[in-house]
């Protein structure tokens, strides 16, 4: 029989209702013979309660703090889902991230995981127990409690399936699978039955919110079969699994265009006439990377005469103001021209691996936008992606007429 690695989300775990058909779920996989593993969330809401207790107490919390507090809300969680068990006649046993031995590093609210101690799961597994773990959260060597970031728990479950060299890894959540496109948007977004580690990570990284980054990650990484069901449908169902972009997977029979993500929470800042000399760039960009402020596209374009560029970059929305202010001083000191900036911007992405083997990908993508009357503002490709930043209120219109265009309406 198999070793399983299951993951539920909060949304999953929601409600003592929601835990006992959680525990319903994994207790037919265990009479059926197969070794379970269980990670699981806080319940829905949980970390935000206690962030906000936090935030009545203190304006700028400590992050070791902060840890504390918001990884006890995987602790209700698990207990509870062990009692659950218990209940019908399934032995269980529930481990903090601390208990189980994930180890990280010594980074508060975004830790990284160094090792696991699988000793203590694996004996429990042999005595035929139900292991339940507690995701989001470890300890560092000196026995500080960390968390792993918003999402942390997919990344915990996969962490776990490769040290134990589980067959696969299950991730739970509200929706049956990925889909090519966000089916709120689009209507005609069908459910995948497989997709590349490398496709998902693009998805993943441009607004598709299925899946943390460094799960996939991991999982490509370690070689751990993906998959991705529904905790909310009554039927197990095939859901998609997430491969290893093998051999065996012939980008030259994939189709054109797996999926199209999108993510609203954009906003571009643009330098007019500034100085085109070495170093440029990383004068404006240093203190937004001081600032810890993230940055997706950027774009220089060619000065025809030598002297001034104009340079063009995105950040998220929250970061926008703080951004802009950073680049006021910048461009005094520089003696640029002005400054533009607009934050209802929005990333419309294409994502696909039969993009390596196929010409015209671009052309159809702006082709399908100009005749929607929709502009580009910016773009920028990869191997297997290009995305295009526009007016965030043509967003819905440019999903839906870029899935029509690449045939992703049409039955696989």
């Amino acid at each position: 029989m198999a070793l399983y690695v299951q993951k539920f989300g909060g949304t999953s775990v929601g409600s003592v209702e929601r835990i006992k058909k959680v525990a319903e779920r994994v207790g037919r996989f265990r009479k059926e013979g197969h070794d379970v593993v269980v990670v699981v969330s806080a319940m829905s809401g949980e970390t935000n309660r206690l962030l906000a207790l936090a935030q009545d107490i203190h304006d700028n919390p400590s992050p070791r703090e902060l840890d504390m507090l918001i990884s006890t809300g995987e602790q209700v969680t698990i207990a509870l889902l062990a009692m659950a068990m218990e209940q019908q006649g399934i032995p269980a046993t529930s481990y903090t991230g601390a208990q189980v031995g994930i180890v990280t590093d010594k980074s508060y609210n975004k830790a990284r995981i160094k090792k696991i101690d699988t000793e203590s799961v694996k004996n429990d597994l042999n005595k035929g127990r139900v292991v339940v773990v507690a995701g989001f959260q470890g300890v560092d060597e000196e026995g500080n409690i960390t968390t792993l970031g918003r999402g942390g728990s997919d990344t915990t479950a996969v962490a776990l399936a490769a040290a134990l060299k589980a067959d696969e890894c299950q991730i739970y959540t509200d929706v049956d699978g990925v889909y090519t496109a966000d089916p709120r948007i689009c209507s005609k977004a069908r459910r995948l039955d497989k997709i590349t580690v490398e496709e998902m990570l693009e998805l993943a990284s441009l607004g598709s919110k299925i899946l943390q980054i460094r799960s996939v990650e991991f999982a490509g990484k370690y070689q751990v079969p993906l998959r991705v069901l529904s905790s909310f449908e009554d039927s197990e169902g095939e859901g998609t699994l997430i491969i290893a972009d093998n051999e065996e997977h012939n980008a030259m029979e994939d189709p054109l265009i797996s999926g199209i993500a999108h993510h609203t929470n954009e906003a571009k800042i643009t330098i007019l006439g500034a100085p085109d000399i070495p170093g440029v760039a990383a004068k404006i960009l240093g203190p937004i990377s001081d600032a810890n402020i993230e940055v997706d596209m950027i774009v220089q374009n060619v000065s025809p005469d030598g002297e001034s560029t104009d340079f063009s970059f995105t950040v998220g929305r929250g970061d926008y103001k703080k951004a802009y202010s950073l680049v006021e001083k910048c461009v005094e000191e520089m003696g640029a021209g002005r400054i533009l900036g607009d934050n209802a911007m929005a990333k419309v992405s294409l994502v696909g691996v039969g993009m390596r083997s196929h010409a015209g990908v671009a052309s159809l993508m702006f082709k399908t936008l100009a005749e929607n009357s929709i502009n580009i503002r910016m773009v920028s490709t990869s191997e297997i992606k290009i995305s295009v930043v526009i007016d965030e209120k043509f967003t819905e219109l440019a999903v839906r007429t870029l899935h029509t265009a690449f045939g992703l309406d049409k039955p696989e």
